[in-house]
């Protein structure tokens, strides 16, 4: 049987392992603050739904101009398109009538000619000898007014054909140089329509979202005063004292998460090229450059799930937030929660350590519903 001196010494020894132990267990969750979390995310959704309304509204009136311009594009297209189809048509009609005209001149060509040669034979005298062929007055006149007669026909036939021809020519090259510029216009006109119809098609698809948004934001209110009710259900339960744990709803903290830690960017989420090795590394959080021995804090309440070596990431801490939903804070230095622990948004889950390059960084990775997503879509903007 031990000594009572020993007795004594495994006595101190359990006593200073239970202190130990005390001094190491998480403190209970504060019913008041997560409430009061709750409760300024919910204003804050509420004031996003607020200006989305008002950006609904805006987009709407602007809906309705776009529509009618939209519809004014469309009936000037229409309308130029008209024009073209008649102006081409009325230059298919000129070339036809320039193409009969030729043919009826060159019909006639035979005729006309041998006429003219049969005057250029007679010479500068020819009618002349015409007249004086004749045997009385009579004939005399009724000859002199025949020859005047075809010589003004033939005269007034020539000019006439090439008064028609030049006349066509003129409206052809009207007509084909309207018809230019009608095919300039009908293509400005396409382009302003379709410009119009992009543009209309934006503003709906950008309605679209926010309807989208205002949705997800009543869901996430929803959820958050759901949580909120049971906080207080059991705060009232304990009699104002401890309450059981409660965790808000992540997504409803979506791009509202404050950072793990402070410090630039180094490494981003998803695929990055390697310019070294001229090869890519895929990444499922993102890395960021802090100083040795900086504080990180988890981003939302919930409880630990892990907090050890894990190959890769030197010491790691796993945060569990409930709904599928886990925060992973890789290369510490040291981890100062354990496994279980109730931790809060903001509570400091450990230091800094260093990547496996050596330099000072944080390894940050969120996991919703156990896949890895982008954190910067779900953190505040810009790192304080």
């Amino acid at each position: 049987m031990p000594s009572l001196r020993v007795r004594c010494l495994l006595l101190a020894v359990a006593l200073a392992c239970r202190a130990a132990l005390a001094a190491q267990a998480p403190p209970p969750q504060d019913p008041s603050r997560t409430a009061q979390r709750a409760g300024d995310r919910i204003q804050a959704l509420l004031r996003e739904a607020e200006a989305l309304a008002a950006r609904q509204s805006t987009l709407l009136l602007e809906l309705k101009t776009l529509d009618a311009e939209r519809q004014a594009r469309a009936a000037e297209v229409a309308k130029i398109d008209h024009e073209l189809a008649d102006t081409q048509t009325k230059l298919k009609e000129s070339s036809a009538r320039a193409e009969s005209l030729r043919q009826t001149a060159e019909a006639q060509r035979p005729d006309v000619e041998a006429r003219l040669q049969q005057l250029y034979k007679l010479g500068r005298a020819g009618y002349w000898r015409l007249l004086f062929d004749v045997d009385d007055l009579r004939s005399l006149g009724r000859t002199y007014r025949h020859a005047a007669a075809l010589n003004a026909i033939d005269r007034e036939r020539v000019q006439a054909h090439q008064r028609t021809l030049d006349a066509l020519q003129k409206e052809r090259a009207r007509l084909q140089a309207q018809a230019a510029s009608l095919t300039k216009l009908q293509g400005e006109a396409r382009r302003a329509r379709a410009a119009a119809t992009r543009a209309l098609d934006a503003h709906n698809a950008l309605i679209d979202s926010i309807d989208a948004r205002r949705d997800l934001n009543a869901q996430m209110v929803s959820e958050l005063e759901g949580a909120r009710q049971r906080l207080q259900a059991s705060f009232a339960e304990a009699g104002g004292g401890n309450a059981g744990a409660v965790n808000l709803p992540l997504g409803a903290f979506r791009g509202a998460l404050p950072w793990p830690a402070r410090g630039p960017l180094t490494g981003r989420f998803g695929r990055e090229p390697h310019s070294r090795f001229g090869t890519a590394i895929v990444r499922n959080g993102i890395e960021i450059a802090t100083t040795p021995g900086q504080r990180v804090a988890a981003v939302h309440e919930g409880t630990v799930a892990f907090a050890d070596l894990f190959t890769g990431y030197g010491t790691l801490v796993i945060v569990e937030h409930g709904g599928g939903a886990f925060s992973l804070y890789g290369y510490l230095d040291k981890a100062q929660v354990a496994r279980g622990q109730r931790v809060e948004a903001g509570t400091a889950v450990g230091v800094s350590g260093r990547n496996p390059s050596g330099n000072p960084a944080l390894y940050f990775e969120l996991r919703i519903d156990g896949r890895p997503v982008d954190p910067l879509q779900w953190l505040q903007k810009g790192n304080p």
